[in-house]
């Protein structure tokens, strides 16, 4: 039979194994439970996530909606009360197919400007002494009277050509004064660009790129360019100012399909960024706004939202679509909006109050199976001692009844043969007769102890204190083992300190303690000659110890041999008789009269038992220390005395 059969065949094992599959199945079963409904709680946060997501889409569309019809209102009455425009925003204004702008800064626009420029041929004459008649003080002449017109347009051509001739011929300072002049003049063009442009350039004022980048002149493309390139020395122009400008090039372009409706919206890309287009008014003067989608998705703080606007092509237009997680898309007829939205969140968010259910059903849940594992464990720990308990109590049983039979069948074989009538001798009947006490005070000893062991064990056991000396006392149990050991060919030597150690205890309770250690040490070191006993102070106490050369005890035994029922290996080895009471009745005993008892062994090398007792009123050791106290007790008792017996 494999020993798992011999385990379960055993009663404990049985009940150990039903403890553990019914704990097994019930812990099984809860969690089972836990999770689902962690699961259900898990899908009632996804639907309410659902709900949160479509609620919050439908806000932001709605925000989205109402911020477009607020700038189609002002839009639409921007020539009765114009409202100031926010950041980004454009307001192009297209009459007689000239554009103005508005708002934010253009760099240039889509047609050449309008501001006057004089005809060239007013300077003809001049310009043909300047360059082919090679009259430069002529022309400058000419240049000069021209310059005193009264047309704003003549005078800006006239000092641009009187300073070119001045630098021409070395006269630079006389040139910049010209160019000064030319400088401060607004509204008027001279070779196709701004005269006042021109002059700085010519200048070299520093500040014209900034001026350029502030839309101060009407520029085409290409005007902006080469000016940009004179002044910026190599710095590219921001990229934002130039998609603004390029998607009011492609407005002017699309002016007629713009113009056609006196209303309406579309987003167009410029150097790859989106805007809005806005337009109200009738086709003689039509007013467009330009802005950047993202203006009108404000930052959304519910709970890590994100959200997003596509074309009609699905490019995304503003904000940033969530790359994982759960995802509402409102499409533009549904929300009445030019855009698609998408809204969403990049990690699922719990919601509070199902977060806190969650963890208290999960915490619950572990509650639980803690426990049933832990009941389980302490089911089974109480199945074990007291299995453990009835087996000791068996090996108790028959362990007594070994210890009964033996002078019981002396007794009755020795009573059979002197009442036969079958011993003659005087001599050998006497024998028999002293055999039977011996046998007879053994079979009291036995039943005494076990009636005492069993009224201890009870919390009934009485005791008469009294003052007594306690080396006296260990001396008379003494003389009770010597005429056995003498048999033997053992004795027991012992040791006390010089004069009587009182404690206060019961005489006939003491004497059973120190029986019981000597008791155990002859049996545990049969093959030792001598076992022995001191009594002394020690640490304050009145100290009796046992010692013999045994087998030690290990360490792991040294407090469980105090236990009812509990021997040590020591008793297997030796196979030495006893019931495994013995300690726990010294034990008892002891603790009923205020001390302890200590043991100190190393396997191989004998044990120790030592009682400590507290002194009585009238010893003449209570108040020394136990370091002055004569005769103390030490580890081998080298200081004490030795009186064999």
């Amino acid at each position: 039979m494999t020993p798992l059969r011999e385990w379960l065949h055993r009663p404990a094992g049985t009940l150990l194994l039903i403890v553990f599959l019914l704990t097994a199945v019930s812990v099984t079963a809860v969690v089972w439970f836990g999770w689902k409904l962690y699961q259900q709680e898990s899908l009632v946060q996804a639907q309410r996530s659902e709900e949160r997501l479509e609620q919050a889409a439908g806000r932001i569309a709605a925000n989205i909606r109402s911020a477009l019809a607020e700038n189609g209102e002002r839009l639409g009455a921007w020539e009765l009360a114009p409202a100031q425009l926010g950041p980004g925003e454009l307001l192009v204004t297209i009459k007689d197919n000239t554009a103005m702008a508005a708002g934010t800064p253009l760099l240039y626009y889509p047609h050449r400007s309008r501001e006057p420029e004089a005809d060239p041929a007013i300077f003809a004459d001049a310009e043909l002494m300047e360059i082919a008649q090679k009259r430069p003080a002529d022309a400058l002449e000419a240049y000069r009277r021209l310059a005193d017109s009264n047309k704003a347009a003549i005078r800006a051509g006239a000092l641009l050509r009187e300073a070119r001739v001045l630098r021409n011929t070395g006269r630079a300072g006389e040139s910049q004064i010209a160019y000064t002049r030319l400088a401060g003049m607004r509204g008027v063009t001279v070779a196709g660009s701004p005269a006042d442009l021109v002059a700085r350039i010519a200048l070299g004022d520093p500040a014209v790129t900034q001026d350029l980048l502030r839309g101060h002149w009407h520029l085409t493309r290409g005007q902006f360019q080469f000016y940009w390139d004179a002044t910026a020395h190599g710095q590219p122009a921001p990229a934002d100012a130039i998609a603004l400008a390029e998607a009011v090039s492609s407005v002017w372009e699309q002016r007629e399909s713009i113009t056609s409706s006196l209303r309406g919206q579309q987003t167009i890309w410029a150097e790859g960024k989106p805007f809005l287009v806005m337009w109200r008014g009738s086709p003689e003067r039509r007013a467009i706004l330009l802005s950047k989608p993202e203006s009108f998705l404000k930052p959304q703080r519910d709970w890590k939202l994100v959200a997003a606007l596509a074309d009609t092509d699905g490019r995304i237009i503003a904000g940033e679509r969530a790359a994982s997680g759960r995802m509402v898309i409102r499409a533009p007829a549904e929300t009445q909006l030019p855009w698609t939205l998408y809204t969403g969140l990049p990690q699922p968010i719990e919601d509070a109050d199902l977060a806190a259910s969650k963890r208290f059903l999960m915490l619950g849940t572990s509650a639980m199976v803690l426990f049933l594992v832990l009941g389980g464990y302490f089911i089974a720990r109480v199945i074990r001692r007291e299995a453990e308990t009835v087996r000791m109590q068996s090996d108790f049983v028959s362990a007594v009844s070994h210890e009964f039979r033996s002078p019981l069948t002396s007794l009755r074989q020795l009573s059979e043969m002197l009442a036969d009538g079958r011993i003659q001798s005087a001599e050998r009947r006497q024998i028999y007769y002293e055999t039977l006490v011996k046998e007879t005070t053994r079979l009291q000893r036995l039943v005494e102890g076990l009636l005492n062991f069993g009224r201890m064990d009870a919390g009934v056991r009485e005791y008469r204190f009294e003052e007594v000396d306690a080396a006296a006392l260990v001396q008379r149990v003494v003389a009770e083992f010597d005429a056995q050991v003498a048999g033997q060919g053992r004795r027991i030597e012992s040791r006390a300190s010089t004069g009587p150690l009182h404690i206060e205890g019961d005489p006939e309770a003491i004497c059973v303690a120190v029986r019981n250690l000597l008791d155990n040490a002859l049996k545990y070191s049969p093959g030792q000659p001598v076992v022995w006993v001191g009594v002394g102070v020690k640490n304050g106490c009145v100290a009796i110890s046992v010692r013999d050369k045994g087998p030690g005890i290990t360490e792991s035994e040294r407090k469980a041999i105090f236990r009812r029922f509990v021997r040590g290996s020591a008793a297997k080895a030796t196979n030495a008789k006893g019931s495994g009471v013995g300690l726990t009745m010294v034990r008892h005993i002891v603790a009923a009269h205020g001390g302890e008892v200590t043991v100190e062994s190393e396997p191989g090398h004998g044990s120790e038992f030592t009682i400590l007792l507290p002194p009585g009123r009238n010893s003449r050791h209570r108040d020394l220390p136990s370091s002055a106290a004569p005769g103390s007790v030490g580890a081998a008792g080298e200081e004490l005395e030795w009186r064999a017996s």
